[in-house]
């Protein structure tokens, strides 16, 4: 799925229609006893981040969707049916939080208790105009520090409909966002034609957070998982890693606005090319890491390329298929290679060593080594990531819906990057701080990334292969 923001996602004209939690539902959430599974510690960190950063004057949208088509014309009832039988289908969309003085309590709904308000907003002839009303209706009703926090909307036209769904961070992450257009169609179309719906009830997310914060919980700071990060946080200056070029910042600025760059990186052919050559040493992934090391030497001059790689905590099958936020990350160390093959290698090494890093939340790994992290910025550390899409479901029909994956830019200090890679190639997307510097960097980091996933394949092969045996990818 393309990564995207609201402004890039090929909204066109139309009639808004949206849908929110009833004022019922809202009703029957504010009695609610606590329910005594914990949040995630990745879900708390979100949350205090945005609580500390609003403290500071600022407002930070960071909320994460997804935009799809439904073809034909639009039938509401149906697909309002198909948007709460979803929302059923996955137990965090109905669950939130509360303070109680500094502690957080969930709370979640029964099924029984779920409705959806639908509204009419209106008509919308000119593009410009409703993105800038959808974009400032989700920064409100997929807040972070509010509930309900997210919202359903549609944009109604005589053949089609065009579908946008909002989200806080807390419910949600980019798996997530990518199985929705799927799940919907199916919904939305067994309504209509009034067949039963395929598919049986995913795990509850709510449940994954109790059982890895018990987990998570059941370590101290002798841990070897925790002496490992104390260990790479000395080596990057008591700090999460920064992505190493100049971004025109100083320290003690105020928190920058940021800007995407999304773009096609390159086609399907050269992808597959890419991935062929990086297969021996774990695929892609090891490949856009290997490379972004050897680029960021070039521009930024640091001998050592440190980062935290994420990965996914969906390690059972009863997560697979699961709406939340199975995020957890890897930390890495590349010094400068000689080669792109050296700096393969190199990754492949720390990705095997460090992997199972990600399976400890690093929000309790940081409380364990009693560092002052205090959240100033709602992104702890930068990040590029490298998703193949391609087995999601429904992924064959994203260029035909028009379906995007949605993100919120808005203020950071830091470069996050997402290659993805689909059916049409490899597609890239990075928010990073507003300035000259980091524009012209940034730039020069993505055409770089370009050229060098270009040529990898047409490097000589022959005398690589002669050393070593082709090994299965690890990822």
């Amino acid at each position: 799925m393309r990564i995207s923001d609201i402004q890039r996602c090929e909204v066109r004209p139309g009639r808004l229609v949206e849908w929110t939690f009833s004022p019922a539902t809202v009703e029957a959430a504010a009695v609610l006893p606590p329910d005594p599974r914990p949040p995630a510690y990745i879900q708390e960190s979100h949350i205090r981040t945005a609580r500390s950063v609003r403290e500071d004057g600022l407002f930070v949208p960071t909320w994460l969707g997804t935009a799809f088509d439904l073809p034909g014309r639009a039938d509401l009832d149906a697909l309002e049916r198909a948007l709460r039988s979803w929302t059923l289908r996955h137990e965090t969309l109905r669950s939130g939080f509360r303070w109680a003085d500094d502690d957080m309590h969930r709370f979640t709904l029964d099924e029984r208790d779920v409705s959806l308000h639908r509204e009419v907003v209106g008509d919308f002839a000119d593009t410009n105009a409703l993105v800038r009303y959808l974009q400032d209706r989700f920064d409100v009703a997929a807040d972070a520090l509010g509930w309900p926090n997210l919202i359903y909307a549609a944009v109604v036209r005589e053949d089609s409909i065009s579908v946008y769904m909002a989200f806080d961070h807390t419910n949600v992450d980019a798996y997530s966002l990518q199985r929705i257009p799927d799940e919907i169609h199916e919904l939305y179309s067994a309504d209509v034609a009034g067949r039963p719906a395929a598919g049986p009830p995913p795990g509850s997310y709510v449940d994954f957070c109790e059982q890895e914060r018990t987990s998570a919980d059941g370590i101290d700071d002798t841990h070897a998982i925790v002496a490992r990060w104390r260990e790479f946080i000395g080596r990057c200056e008591g700090r999460l890693p920064e992505f190493p070029v100049d971004l025109g910042l100083r320290p003690g600025d105020a928190l920058p606005a940021q800007k995407l760059l999304c773009e096609p990186l390159v086609d399907a052919a050269t992808a597959a090319a890419f991935e062929a050559y990086c297969r021996p040493y774990g695929g892609s992934l090891v490949g856009v890491l290997a490379a972004t090391s050897l680029i960021v030497h070039e521009l930024g001059g640091q001998p050592v390329y440190r980062t935290v790689v994420p990965f996914h905590t969906r390690l059972k099958s009863a997560w697979s298929d699961s709406v939340g936020w199975y995020v957890g990350g890897a930390p890495i160390e590349v010094p400068a290679a000689r080669s792109f093959d050296d700096a393969l290698a190199t990754v492949r090494a720390e990705l095997r060593a460090n992997r199972s890093l990600a399976r400890i939340p690093l929000a309790r790994v940081l409380r364990l080594l009693g560092a002052d992290f205090r959240p100033t910025s709602p992104d702890m550390y930068s990040i590029v990531s490298y998703v193949d899409a391609r087995p999601t479901p429904g992924s064959a029909r994203w260029a035909e819906q028009k379906a995007y994956g949605l993100i919120r830019v808005s203020y950071g200090d830091q470069v996050c990057a997402w290659v993805n890679r689909l059916d049409e190639g490899l597609w890239f997307a990075c928010r990073y701080p507003d300035t000259e510097v980091a524009y012209k960097n940034v730039r020069l980091y993505v055409e770089k990334l370009r050229d060098f996933i270009r040529s990898v394949p047409a490097h000589d092969r022959s005398a690589r292969d002669s050393q070593r045996v082709a090994e299965p990818a690890f990822l």
